[in-house]
């Protein structure tokens, strides 16, 4: 066999990923990132040549169902005249519509934000869900170091998420909370995981987690934390907002399946299969078959019990997999599984090659994660992404298993010494 080069050694790699290296390399890219940024607002906000029409995020879609529940109409956010008529009034006439998919749950933190006005309740939530990601991120990783500090915003899909005003932030630091304190407060982590009910594709996986993993009280505070917040949407909003969003969600299938939402933006197997010009029975059925392989590897690891880093980043990443439906900008998931195995990186069961992987996974992000290339060229990027991380996990899971296996089979000898011959 040919001999590898030396400086492609995992081993190699891993030594010279050292913290100073870390550290310069992420902040060039943030300030590569954060320049490129400016200029794509400063675009388009026509700031830079004249814009045809006007330009919003997917934030406006939030602020206007918060408006609607406010005006004590909340189930036309639902209704897509009425919704975008909401839209265009936060922001300007011909804006392209930006639909409301979330159950009613969500419009609880819609209306608060709608009571501020639309640019302040803009920075407000996405500036708030920042901060909470980097906390939780940070207390994941044991680091509140600079270094980790400018590795964390140096993830590119932090600036997707703050370019489309979305709420990755926020659905991740919810989930990576969950997973820290998952074992030391089991009933916060249940209320933790039950608050995702607003995006319920990303708590398919977390009751079979819970259940094998014998947590019981963290399951069952995660079913009345998501009780809670059905009951209290009800109650605010009634039963025939409930009613619209059924509809409104039965409806969804025919938009995704259209490509009104680009595939190649999806972070799933759906996503990607249909980028590569899959029917959608086909791409139903390879998305049916990477949840229930992601399902499986998940009750398997939380059944053996095995650390806590590996099972949280297991989840973490088998969830991003699992999930019908996920956007480039949920990949935040992906920081979470990441910060779980470098927290654990000096475990027996991590092998050298995880972290260049992982800085590989980063870098590729940063240079190809962008929908036009996958687009222009055909090539999902974000699900190879998500299916590379949760082998990366798989594979931790797998030593961690096999050194359980081999230390409880290994019984000690015992060795006695015995008297020498007596001469007759």
């Amino acid at each position: 066999m040919p001999r590898v080069p030396r400086w492609l050694d995992p081993t190699v790699l891993g030594i010279w990923l050292n913290r100073r290296r870390v550290r310069a390399g992420a902040a060039i890219l943030l300030i590569l990132q954060l320049a490129g940024f400016l200029f794509i607002v400063a675009g388009t906000h026509g700031w830079i040549v004249p814009l045809g029409k006007p330009t919003t995020t997917d934030f406006v879609s939030f602020y206007a169902a918060g408006a609607l529940a406010n005006a004590g109409t909340p189930a036309l956010a639902y209704d897509h005249a009425a919704h975008l008529a909401a839209e265009e009034r936060a922001t300007a006439a011909g804006i392209e519509y930006q639909f409301f998919n979330y159950p009613p749950v969500f419009i609880l933190l819609c209306a608060l934000l709608a009571m501020l006005p639309y640019l302040v309740a803009f920075i407000v939530f996405e500036g708030a869900t920042l901060c909470f990601y980097l906390a939780v991120a940070s207390r994941i990783l044991a680091d509140r170091s600079w270094t980790a500090l400018v590795a964390l915003l140096a993830f590119p899909m932090v600036f997707w998420n703050l370019g489309l005003g979305q709420n990755g932030f926020l659905t991740a630091g919810l989930f990576g909370a969950a997973t820290f304190f998952v074992d030391r407060r089991p009933i916060v982590a249940g209320l933790l995981f039950g608050a995702l009910c607003y995006k319920p594709q990303f708590g398919i996986l977390v009751p079979l987690a819970l259940a094998a993993g014998g947590q019981w009280r963290a399951f069952a505070a995660a079913g009345a934390s998501a009780a809670a917040l059905l009951l209290a949407s009800l109650a605010l909003f009634g039963a025939t907002t409930w009613q619209a969003f059924v509809a409104a969600a039965s409806a969804s299938p025919a938009m995704y399946e259209s490509g009104r939402i680009l595939f190649a933006g999806m972070a799933t197997t759906f996503g990607a299969a249909r980028l590569l010009g899959a029917g959608p029975v086909l791409s139903y059925g390879l998305q049916a078959a990477a949840s229930l392989g992601a399902a499986c590897v998940v009750v398997v690891v939380w059944y053996c019990r095995l650390s806590l880093p590996t099972r949280a980043a297991t989840l973490a990443a088998a969830t991003l997999v699992a999930a019908p439906l996920a956007l480039l900008y949920d990949l935040m998931f992906a920081a979470i599984a990441a910060a779980w195995l470098i927290r654990d990186r000096d475990s027996p069961a991590a092998a050298t090659w995880e972290n260049p992987a992982l800085a590989a996974l980063y870098l590729s992000l940063v240079l190809v994660g962008h929908p036009s290339f996958a687009e222009d060229w055909h090539v999902p990027v974000f699900p190879p992404a998500a299916i590379a991380l949760f082998a990366i996990t798989g594979a931790r899971a797998s030593r961690e298993i096999a050194m359980r296996r081999n230390a409880r089979d290994q019984t000690p000898v015992v060795i006695t010494e015995i008297p020498p011959l007596q001469q007759q």
